[in-house]
This record gives structure tokens, C-alpha cells and sequence, in this order.
């Protein structure tokens, strides 16, 4: 329980003291014109109060990963606790506040152009085609989670397809209609039941008496019932992805950069959202370590379900608050990926209007590009979760490795302290080509190829960037 509340703790401090080193770095300027309010269009450019797009932000990004991950990841053990601290405060909430504040001061641009800005137009091109994938991903599998849930508490008529219909239903609507129309006055209400939901379950998990394990030299070691087929490295790093970084967070900036007001607002919501997520993150992997009685207790259950988290939240919901309680905290877990994939073909469908350089004040051209999006991402609520899953995290991952270096070489063109980003760009390639070369979805190769091949790759990435910045400093 101890390492907990410092960890929580550590989360904290680190929003009110390395958040604003960051900020004194990037320069935020309060009387700087925003897109907001210099492109305003009344669609997706609409100025907003700072707490609502806080709390939009927060739930775009708080989908299934903080819940559904963290509590795959606690099958590690302790060590998991680690890795959402420290990702959070130097890794995940820095990416999300560059991504951000990058948009901001590129007139609300998507990622993927301000990726083309920074690392060249071949880079650029790319990412248009990766980023779009990974949000029609996005959209699907945080499709199936909350109708897994949601059939699971409504009569059998309304099945899990009944209820993938209805969600398609309300993305199409959340996605076409101006941002301040549905996203803005509902999402509110969602994020504060998210909040309530983390804190009453684990309230109620103290009060209980659950023990939550402690990160010691004992303890630092790997608890996965597979851990031969599941390292803590990469294996760990990309299954909690939105507790600590995620690339998908990048493409959701964007959204609110074109709301903000001020600069100055950009710390409490890009990196304060990315800090309250890392608590929730923190909060769902202790309850998982603890309700079933401990680590291998979770593994047991986990290996008995498949790996099916949403299994797992219904049955502690509800035993920790009860039947009404349990509703609500359902209804939270249901609202985050829900708000999060809605979101996701949004974004897709901006990324696809800025490459096409086609306005979107008309709606028949917001249909124009969202019918075909959403059609791929039905299509592909018909494939098994899991595999779906699985190579979300990975893109999600390697799409957050690819931004952190974006943002390196746009902090080294503006002469700026580079190595906050660069530390965590780095280890992330590390991460990122690890898993791809090791994992059974990737190449199979065995460990003895895949670390050394990871890590060549990742100072390779090293040694291309310093020859760029002793480039750079030439000129």
C-alpha cells in the first residue's frame, strides 16, 4: 500500500513541478493568438472553457487502455507500478503536451502533418496511412469492449451486435456534428463518471482491507504465469500503453489544440489529462493486484478468461460498490472507450480532410470521408478482439515513438533543451522494434536475436539524429 500512495504521489508532484519545466522550455505565450479563435468555424475550431476541454481530453484518451491494460499489465506484478510513473511524468504526458501545444502553433494541424513538418514529407506520407489504420483500430476495439459490457447488462435481445449498431450509431453523429454539439456537453458528464468510478473503487478497496503488493527487491522481478513467453521488456511497456504513453493521445491534441484559448492552458489539460489517466492506470492495476488475493491469483483469472479484462472490471465493480454502484462504474468503463473511439474516426477524418485539403464546414463532405472510415471499421469488428487488440497496442505505441522524435527535432530547430524528449524517443524504438521482432504477432525470433537487434536499431536511430543535429548546428 505504501508504494502505492507514493506512486500517486510521485504523479502528482510531477505535474506541479516537471510539468512547468516543460513549459518553461516550449515557451508558452498567453497572448499569442490561438486557432481557436483565429480560425474559428463553429465545426471542429470552437473555443471552449479550459476545465470542459479538460475533461474532453481526458476521456478522448482514457479509453479502454488505462483500465483494460493496467490490469493486464499488473499480471507482471509491482514492477508495473514503476512503469506508469515514470511514463506518465517523463514520457507520456510530455509526448501529450508537445503534441499539443505543436498543433496550437501549427494552426490545429493533425499529427501526422506536423510529423511531416519535422521528420520530412516521405515520413509524413506515411504516417497519414499508419495513423488513419490506427484509428479506424481504434474505433473497433473500443467498439466491442463496451457492447461486450453493455449486452451483458440489458435483456438477451439486445446482443453484442444490437449494441455494436447503436455505438455506430452515436460515432456517426459525434463525428460529423460540431465539436461543442455532442462532445462538448456530454463528455463533461462522462469524465466525472470515470473519476468516480476510479476513486470509489478504490476507496472501497481499502476500506475493505485488500492488500495491494509492494515494489521491494523481492518483488522486482517478473510475475507473468508466462513470463517466459512475456518479458517484462517489450512485452509489459507496449501492454500498458495508455497509462503511461500512448500515440493515440497525439492525434486526440490536436482536437482540443483547436479550443484552447490560451497557451498558457495547454499544461492543465495536455499534460494534466495524461497525470489523471496515469492515476487511473495506477489505480485499476492495484485493485487487480489485490481483489483475487494477489498476483498469481490475477494470472490464474485472467489465463481462465481468455485474457478478457471487461470480465474482470464487471465482477470487482460490482462486488466493491454494489449493485448501483457497480452500474455506475460500469457506465464509466463503457463511456471511456466509447468517448475515446468516437473521437478516434474524428480524428481519422480530419487526417484524411487535411491530406485531401478538403473543408469540412459542409456536411456532405464530412460524409464523404467518414462513410468509407466507418465501414472499415465495422468490417473489422468481425475479426477476434484480441488479435485486434494486440496490434493496436503495437501501432499505438510505435505511433507514440515516431511523434517523440518529431518533437526532438523541432525542440533542436528551436534551440531547446532536447533531451526530455529524447530519453524516452529512444527507449520507445527500443520498445517498439523489440516487440515487433519478438512477439508472436511479429516475427518469432528468439531473444537471443531480437534484444540485440532491438537495440541496434534503437541507437541507430540515436546515431542518425545526432549526425542530423550536428547537421543542423552547421547551418
Amino acid at each position: 500500500m505504501v508504494t502505492f500512495f507514493i506512486s500517486i504521489g510521485v504523479l502528482i508532484l510531477g505535474y506541479l513541478f516537471y510539468s512547468r519545466f516543460v513549459e518553461r522550455i516550449e515557451g508558452a505565450d498567453a497572448g499569442r493568438e490561438t486557432p481557436a479563435n483565429k480560425m474559428r468555424d463553429g465545426v471542429d475550431y470552437v473555443p471552449m472553457p479550459w476545465w470542459r476541454i479538460f475533461l474532453i481530453q481526458f476521456l478522448n484518451i482514457a479509453g479502454l487502455g488505462p483500465i483494460f491494460g493496467a490490469i493486464a499489465g499488473a499480471m507482471w506484478g509491482p514492477i508495473a507500478f514503476l512503469w506508469i510513473v515514470l511514463g506518465s511524468v517523463f514520457a507520456g504526458a510530455v509526448h501529450d503536451y508537445f503534441s499539443g501545444m505543436l498543433s496550437i502553433r501549427h494552426n490545429g494541424l493533425s499529427i501526422t502533418e506536423i510529423v511531416g513538418i519535422y521528420l520530412g514529407t516521405g515520413t509524413k506520407q506515411l504516417m497519414r496511412g499508419f495513423t488513419v489504420i490506427l484509428m479506424v483500430l481504434v474505433g473497433a476495439v473500443f467498439i466491442m469492449g463496451p457492447a461486450g459490457i453493455l449486452a451483458g447488462l440489458t435483456p438477451d435481445f439486445a446482443s453484442i451486435t444490437f449494441w455494436v449498431w447503436v455505438v455506430f450509431c452515436y460515432y456517426a453523429l459525434a463525428t460529423m456534428l460540431p465539436i461543442d454539439k455532442i462532445i462538448g456537453k456530454i463528455y463533461p458528464v462522462f469524465g466525472f463518471a470515470l473519476i468516480f468510478m476510479a476513486i470509489g473503487l478504490i476507496t472501497a478497496l481499502l476500506i475493505r482491507g485488500y492488500h495491494i503488493p509492494e515494489l521491494t527487491p523481492a518483488n522486482f522481478r517478473n510475475f507473468h504465469v508466462n513470463g517466459d513467453k512475456f518479458p517484462i521488456f517489450p512485452m509489459m511497456f507496449i501492454t500498458i500503453a495508455c497509462g503511461a504513453i500512448s500515440g493515440f493521445h497525439a492525434t486526440q491534441s490536436p482536437l482540443m489544440a483547436r479550443c484552447l484559448t490560451s497557451e498558457k492552458l495547454g499544461r492543465r489539460v495536455f499534460y494534466g489529462a495524461m497525470i489523471s489517466e496515469g492515476i487511473v492506470a495506477m489505480i485499476w492495476a492495484a485493485i487487480g493486484m489485490s481483489f483475487y488475493g494477489g498476483i498469481r491469483e490475477l494470472n490464474d483469472v485472467m489465463t481462465a478468461q481468455g485474457g478478457n479484462a471487461a470480465i474482470l472490471v464487471n465482477e470487482i465493480s460490482n462486488s466493491l460498490l454494489g449493485k448501483f454502484g457497480g452500474i455506475l462504474a460500469l457506465l464509466g468503463v463503457v463511456a471511456a472507450p466509447i468517448t475515446s473511439g468516437d473521437t478516434a474516426f474524428r480524428s481519422a477524418r480530419l487526417i484524411v480532410a487535411d491530406f485531401l485539403k478538403y473543408k469540412q464546414g459542409p456536411i456532405k463532405n464530412r460524409l464523404f470521408v467518414s462513410i468509407p472510415l466507418f465501414a472499415i471499421g465495422f468490417l473489422l469488428t468481425r475479426i477476434d478482439f484480441s488479435i485486434i487488440w494486440r496490434y493496436f497496442a503495437w501501432a499505438n505505441q510505435t505511433l507514440a515513438m515516431v511523434v517523440l522524435w518529431a518533437i526532438t527535432v523541432y525542440l533542436v530547430k528551436s534551440r531547446k533543451l532536447y533531451w526530455i524528449t529524447l530519453v524516452p524517443a529512444v527507449f520507445m524504438t527500443a520498445v517498439t522494434s523489440t516487440y515487433l521482432l519478438l512477439a508472436p504477432e511479429g516475427f518469432s525470433l528468439p531473444p537471443s536475436v531480437s534484444y540485440p537487434a532491438g537495440i541496434f536499431i534503437s541507437l541507430t536511430a540515436l546515431g542518425f539524429f545526432f549526425t542530423y543535429k550536428a547537421r543542423h548546428n552547421d547551418i
